[in-house]
């Protein structure tokens, strides 16, 4: 029998440990309940973030949207306002034509059917869009009036050179026909045609020589290009002068030698740019010069065999005219071997002014190549192979210059020279888009669309530009007239894309090239308005004393507010005067960033005046609040004008 003290002692153990089994279980209930509540209220989050998630992406589809649409729309405008130029400039043909057409085509044929030829797409233009427009009829009427002086000036021209042939002349001509063909025929006597075709032949070579010193003695002696038809003056049919070759080409050969020999270095502290006119009027006469031979010779050449025909025996036809037009053909082709090798020792001492000499001429060899073909059909392969020889030869150095131009453009030494101090378009870039125009013009005729691809716009080129340009503006001191200089440069790069048909090659190998420089020119803008943080920041809360309506400033208070305004008036007044000498050539560009710059000052301005309205802070408040926000903005407005 367990003793009674034993009993109760394991009673009170047992009670002792059922109690404290009892906390436990009751403490575990409370940390499930704990548990239940924490997972219900996480589940209750979860739901509410799930809520939330889903609403955000309701709302943000339906913008992401509306910005495809709007970008759309961007395009949309863009391609309009293209288009609309495109139109408006058929409204202006009549006008742009009147001085050219009235006075005529007399020494000046290629500039009038350049004219009549604009007249004639104004008329298409408006006869399938607007009918019944007036312009319709103005346009008609300018086209007949440009026609009647073209049959004018042709039957001008024809009455003047269609003379009658002596009988004389008829009977010899006849006679030698005759004497031919009894000597094939009974003499057994072929040495006539080698006879025939020596005086032919010298007389092919002294009329092209002839020509080119005709047109030589009359360009270097009046400063004009006549038109090789009208030697003699008639007062019945004055003669007019013949446009030059055009400014762009011979301002780009100025600036490309000059770029060359000096690497645009200024370093007396200007522009080295001086005209180089005369010089470059001998190069466009001897460039003009050889275009019009190559024409002659390819007319006199089929004169020649048309004439041949009629003398000498068929089956010796292709071999006498092959000999005939050998002097004169080995001597065009060496002179245009001569161009090359002048090109190719101008590239290796880095005058790249070259390639606008060869390609005039090889925009004139392709684009008659078919017929040059044609006249020499039937020749030897020799004879055949001339022109392509040339031709490749012409594009190989062709390549070659345009090819270093592209590399001179990334290694351009000029970093602290002739550098615009007001942070304008920099000569190097305005010398790439010139000679890219100028190029941009025979890329059709050249079937060079690759090269010329590669040379005009592609990355190579745009990005070494653009590299350079970055490079030169690090040799400004202040980062804003550096972002200043980047813009004017990056905007008239984009600008000169969009004004030229350049646009379309770019497009070729950037797609995104024009939204690439619009947001570099963005970029620009955010770069120059950090410049007024400065003179901001003065109007911000910071250090602002905190006050009670009519509660007395302490001294310490009270000179926060006036060193606000201090540099505020100090800053304004300091980068105005810096800023008024920057120049923002582009008008829209320079109100865009005036505006811009005006609402962001003048906000803050306005509301910083409106905090300090009725702080009592110093005896002489004229002192401090110096300038009206209508005055702030006056000045914003005078910036980027040195006029002012």
């Amino acid at each position: 029998m367990i003793p009674t003290e034993d009993a109760s002692a394991r009673k009170r153990e047992i009670e002792e440990k059922l109690k404290q089994e009892q906390e436990t279980l009751s403490f575990i209930r409370e940390n499930l309940e704990k548990s239940d509540q924490l997972t219900k209220g996480m589940v209750s989050i979860l739901s509410s973030f799930e809520s939330r998630l889903m609403q955000l992406e309701n709302s943000i589809i339906p913008v992401h949207k509306q910005t495809e649409n709007l970008q759309r729309l961007q395009e949309n405008v863009d391609k309009t306002l293209s288009c609309m130029d495109h139109v408006i400039s058929y409204y202006h043909v009549a006008k742009d034509t009147d001085r050219i057409i009235r006075e005529g085509p007399t020494g000046r044929l290629d500039e009038y059917l350049a004219c009549i030829a604009k007249i004639q797409k104004a008329v298409e233009y408006f006869q399938d869009n607007n009918p019944d427009s007036p312009e319709l009829n103005t346009v008609k009427a300018r086209f007949e009036k440009g026609k009647e002086l073209l049959e004018a000036e042709f039957r001008s021209l024809l009455t003047r050179y269609s003379k009658p042939v002596p009988p004389i002349l008829i009977l010899d001509a006849i006679n030698i026909i005759c004497i031919a063909g009894w000597l094939v025929e009974y003499g057994r006597n072929q040495d006539f045609m080698n006879v025939y075709f020596q005086i032919r032949s010298n007389q092919l070579d002294r009329s092209i020589k002839g020509l080119k010193d005709h047109f030589r003695k009359n360009s270097a002696s009046s400063g004009i290009l006549y038109s090789p038809a009208v030697q003699t003056k008639r007062k019945d049919t004055p003669t007019k002068k013949a446009p030059k070759r055009p400014g762009t080409i011979r301002k780009a050969q100025n600036l490309l030698k000059q770029y060359s020999q000096h690497g645009l270095d200024g370093k007396k502290g200007g522009s080295n740019l001086t005209p180089l006119e005369g010089k470059d009027d001998v190069l466009d006469i001897e460039i003009d010069s050889y275009i019009h031979c190559i024409s002659a010779f390819v007319k006199l050449a089929q004169s020649e065999y048309a004439l041949l025909t009629e003398i000498i025996p068929e089956h010796h036809q292709k071999k006498t005219f092959d000999s005939l037009i050998q002097e004169a053909l080995d001597n065009l082709m060496l002179e245009g071997d001569n161009i090359v090798s002048a090109a190719r020792r101008a590239i290796m001492r880095h005058d790249y002014s070259a390639v606008l000499t060869i390609f005039p001429i090889l925009r004139h060899l392709k684009m008659n190549k078919s017929e040059f073909d044609a006249t020499l059909q039937g020749t030897a392969a020799s004879t055949k192979n001339k022109l392509p020889t040339l031709i490749t030869s012409m594009e190989t150095i062709g390549a070659k210059a345009l090819e270093e131009f592209a590399d001179s453009i990334k290694n351009d030494p000029d970093k602290e020279y002739n550098m615009p101090k007001d942070g304008t378009v920099h000569e190097l870039t305005k010398l790439h888009f010139m000679c890219s125009t100028f190029l941009l013009l025979n890329v059709h005729v050249l079937c060079f669309c690759e090269l010329m691809g590669g040379f005009v716009v592609s990355g190579k080129v745009l990005g070494n530009l653009q590299l350079n340009l970055l490079s030169k503006s690090k040799v400004y001191e202040d980062s804003a007239l550096s972002a200043i200089f980047l813009h004017n440069n990056y905007n008239y790069i984009l600008k000169s894309l969009e004004k030229s048909e350049l646009i379309q090659l770019v497009t070729v190998t950037q797609k995104v090239a024009e939204r690439s420089y619009r947001e570099l020119i963005e970029q620009q803008i955010q770069m120059y308005q950090r410049s007024w943080v400065k003179v901001t920041e003065h109007l911000t809360d910071r250090n602002m004393p905190v006050f009670q309506p009519g509660t007395k400033l302490k001294d310490k208070e009270r000179q926060v507010i006036k060193d606000k305004f201090k540099g505020f008036n100090d800053g304004l007044e300091e980068l105005c005067k810096i800023q008024k000498g920057w120049a923002i050539p582009d008008k829209e560009q320079r109100d865009f960033i005036r505006q811009a710059q005006k609402k962001v000052v003048s906000d803050a301005y306005r509301a910083f005046l409106q905090r300090c309205a009725n702080i009592s802070f110093t005896k002489n408040p004229e002192k401090y609040h110096k300038y009206r926000p209508e005055e702030v903005e006056e000045m914003i407005e005078r910036l980027f004008d040195t006029s002012a």
